[in-house]
């Protein structure tokens, strides 16, 4: 495993004065405006806000799934304009393949580069082991938790060694005491391979436990109305959550969303699943 915790990644994103048009004709409308920030190498970045305010639009965006109508987006100096491994992307609802096996759905992007069979099966043991997988090699997604099939879908997308993990609420779907197991790995299988992480999510408490940064979103059009830098020590515990200072910042997030949320008229758009071939681009991000 040290060739994958060692692979070096640069991984930084700027982003400048970016708007995003969706919609044709008389529904075509703004999701994004004028959004500006950078994510510096090995950040671990949460992008927080209500449904709506264009958090998967931003991301669908970093991904290269979707064209901003002005302005600029760039990894470590490259102009995003369709997607690439080096962008790696993990939904609410996984995409793995049903009728292959956990370590055939982790190997497919190796296969994809022409990498040999035990190659690249050797590499998905190794992911597999990171994620705490080992021994569910040859169980079918379907024989899965929500949790493991979601641990599965990062391995897959990490064995491509991206140089950013584009997260779009990955742990939404899941129960409240799983999804707290899975922000603790999640953080621990970062502080291995120091990608860099941009997480998308409106829960606040998970993204006081995660991120290094916050990007606070306000209603549609989506801006980004605040930064919140956070200071907690890593590794991080469970036990932060009761913090003084935690409840602090989360009154903070709480008191701001909902002063957004009186002052403009969030959208509730419908998420769609990735995999649903009905759906469109423009429809799946315009949440």
């Amino acid at each position: 495993m040290s060739d994958l915790i060692s692979q070096p990644h640069s991984g930084q994103i700027d982003i400048k004065h970016v708007h995003i048009h969706l919609g044709q004709g008389d529904k075509r409308f703004e999701a994004l405006q004028d959004v500006s920030f950078t994510i510096q190498p090995g950040e671990f970045v949460c992008i927080l806000g209500p449904s709506g305010c264009g958090k998967s639009t931003l991301l669908g965006a970093l991904a290269g799934h979707l064209q901003h109508s002005l302005g600029e987006i760039t990894v470590d100096g490259k102009a995003v304009n369709t997607p690439h491994p080096d962008r790696g992307l993990v939904f609410q609802q996984h995409t793995l393949f049903p009728w292959k096996t956990v370590l055939d759905n982790v190997a497919f992007g190796l296969k994809m580069k022409g990498i040999g069979k035990s190659e690249r099966r050797a590499e998905a043991r190794k992911l597999l082991q990171l994620v705490g997988l080992s021994g569910f090699e040859d169980s079918y997604p379907a024989q899965l938790s929500g949790g493991m099939q979601q641990r599965v879908e990062i391995a897959r997308v990490l064995i491509n060694h991206p140089r950013v993990l584009l997260m779009d609420e990955p742990f939404g779907a899941l129960d409240a005491q799983t999804r707290l197991m899975m922000q603790e790995l999640l953080l621990e299988v970062w502080a291995r391979i120091k990608t860099t992480v941009v997480f998308i999510t409106h829960d606040i408490d998970e993204a006081l436990f995660l991120a290094d940064r916050i990007l606070v979103m306000s209603p549609r059009p989506g801006r980004i109305i605040e930064e919140i830098k956070l200071d907690f020590a890593r590794p991080r515990h469970t036990d932060l959550v009761t913090t003084a200072h935690f409840m602090q910042l989360k009154r903070h997030c709480i008191d701001l969303l909902r002063h957004q949320h009186d002052h403009g008229q969030p959208a509730e758009l419908p998420r769609l699943s990735p995999i649903n071939g009905a759906a469109s681009h423009n429809a799946r991000y315009a949440v």
